[in-house]
């Protein structure tokens, strides 16, 4: 098993590095519809923020259901739809979107949102993190930003990376976010992640990153890979090519 990533000012200093020389890439001018989405980068501890319990009137059976649209999953290879046990050291806040929402319910997502008239991207990063998960970030926690996003559904996603020090902890909005969870930086360097499959429906790959027992698409996925892969490892990779799955192009 590899060994968890420490949440100390070391590392910190490797993420604002890497997302400086990063040379940001956006897709403002498209005439899409602007959304801001937080990668809270916080500490974890396995043994407190391991669990990924079944949800009111939900079974097991009903997590592997959500599995049955993913393209590109070997008949031997056995996903339990949960990410239990993903958790330890530095970590991505991931969340779960609650069954009640009408776009995407149930699925895995980054907090955040529209972006509202009047407001920037970052502000109304920050804002989707307070209604979402509780949580008043600041410019001051900002280390960085990655390659905007755009959707199959008419979006640009404009993804802010946060840190969150101190003792802050993140609750869930009831009515957006069924649960919340802490993603180990160490669960993102697997090293069968990212994987990429062909669709008949596209030309581009669709990009899956393997989590617990679960697979996160784009966009969240393909924003986690892409601090990953610039915020952490510093290389100079882009996700905006990468394609989302058929079921999450509505």
């Amino acid at each position: 098993m590899s060994i968890d990533v420490i949440f100390d000012s070391s590392l910190r200093r490797r993420l604002v590095n890497n997302l400086q020389r990063h040379q940001r890439r956006d897709h403002l001018d498209e005439g899409l519809t602007q959304a801001s989405v937080c990668v809270i980068v916080l500490d974890s501890d396995a043994s407190v923020h391991g669990d990924d319990p079944l949800l009111e009137g939900e079974t097991a059976f009903d997590r592997k259901q959500l599995l049955a649209d993913i393209p590109g999953v070997p008949a031997n290879e056995e996903l339990t739809g949960t990410v239990e046990g993903t958790a330890g050291g530095a970590s991505v806040l991931l969340t779960r979107r609650t069954s009640k929402l009408k776009d995407h319910p149930g699925q895995w997502a980054l907090p955040g949102g529209r972006v509202d008239p009047g407001e920037s991207a970052l502000e109304a990063a920050m804002r989707e993190a307070h209604e979402e998960v509780g949580l008043r970030l600041t410019a001051d926690d900002l280390l960085g930003r990655l390659d905007d996003y755009p959707t199959r559904s008419g979006y640009v996603i404009s993804p802010f990376v946060f840190w969150l020090g101190g003792h802050l902890e993140p609750v869930a909005n009831p009515n957006e976010v069924a649960s919340i969870h802490r993603i180990s930086i160490r669960e993102l360097t697997r090293p069968d992640s990212p994987r990429f499959i062909k669709i008949p429906e596209s030309e581009r790959p669709v990009v899956q990153l393997p989590i617990g027992g679960d697979l996160i698409h784009a966009p969240t996925g393909a924003v986690m890979y892409q601090f990953r892969a610039v915020a952490y490892d510093g290389d100079d990779v882009r996700v905006d090519e990468l394609e989302q799955p058929v079921f999450a192009w509505r």
